[in-house]
């Protein structure tokens, strides 16, 4: 269904081009979670931009079911099938709205469900994501961090899309409340057959949602597979990225100690513009 192929992004900067991604080509299938897995700065955020019609790459092609995805074909119909879930929901949520409008909105303009139409399903949209109707009438600071980002889900949904591209959605949220989302997604997914791109530096996440896994560094795909890449790498890099994640459980200590080297990668800013 989606099928990236040798993107390639390039950022002007004072000493020169720096490319944030440099050949990378990937596909997901219809159902199924394609985890983007690295630390900051190693290219997948803006991979998720691409991939949602935000940045343009400088060569290269994002297509799903065969149209290719670019600013001017989210003018479209595919504005609906491909939705998103931003890292922090508080900000990505209009805090002037109410739930309900919030979630009203996208089934307005792109289902082009009337005003009433439009608010009985808003019911239905809470259900899904598994928050008390009552809310509908809250705005985003009245919410707790979970049901923020409940919120966003539910929006994501309305417009009934084939693909979320969801950008390290659990990473602001403590463990109890991530454990949720992930199960929350996976249902979702379950029920909808929905597909998703699932960036992240948390390797436990990943773990527990991934059907298939990228590994990128420095903009390239380092290491490639489905989630036994998590357990059993094979890349140098990947290996560290497992050592680096404090853990209690005596698997995954034993798995860190293959690491090739016990220094944590350095946790630099995101490339960008």
């Amino acid at each position: 269904m989606l099928e990236i192929t040798e993107l390639r992004k390039e950022y002007r900067t004072g000493s020169g081009v720096l490319a944030a991604l440099d050949g990378v080509s990937a596909t997901l299938e219809k159902g199924r979670t394609l985890a983007v897995v690295g630390e900051s700065g190693s290219g997948k955020s803006t991979l998720g931009a691409i991939v949602t019609g935000l940045e343009t790459p400088t060569s290269g092609a994002v297509t799903i079911d065969g149209t290719t995805i670019d600013r001017r074909a989210f003018r479209g119909p595919l504005r609906r099938r491909v939705q998103t879930v931003f890292q922090s929901p508080l900000q990505s949520l209009n805090a002037k709205f109410k739930v309900e409008t919030t979630l009203a909105e996208p089934l307005r303009l792109l289902l082009g469900l009337s005003k009433s139409e439009a608010s009985a399903r808003v019911d239905e949209l809470l259900d899904a994501v598994h928050l008390p109707r009552e809310l509908r009438h809250r705005r985003p600071t009245e919410l707790s961090g979970g049901q923020q980002q409940r919120v966003a889900i539910a929006r994501a949904l309305a417009p009934e899309p084939d693909l979320v591209v969801l950008d390290e959605p659990t990473s602001g949220l403590d463990q109890s409340i991530r454990g949720r989302i992930v199960t929350l997604l996976r249902e979702l997914q379950a029920e909808r057959g929905l597909s998703y791109v699932f960036i992240t530096h948390d390797i436990d996440v990943a773990q527990a949602i991934a059907h298939d896994v990228i590994v990128m560094q420095h903009g390239r795909i380092v290491e490639r597979g489905g989630r036994e890449v998590l357990h059993t790498p094979q890349h140098d890099y990947t290996r560290r990225l497992l050592a680096a994640v404090p853990s209690l459980d005596p698997a995954r200590r034993r798995r860190a100690a293959h690491a090739t080297s016990p220094t944590p990668l350095p946790h630099d800013e995101e490339t960008a513009p």
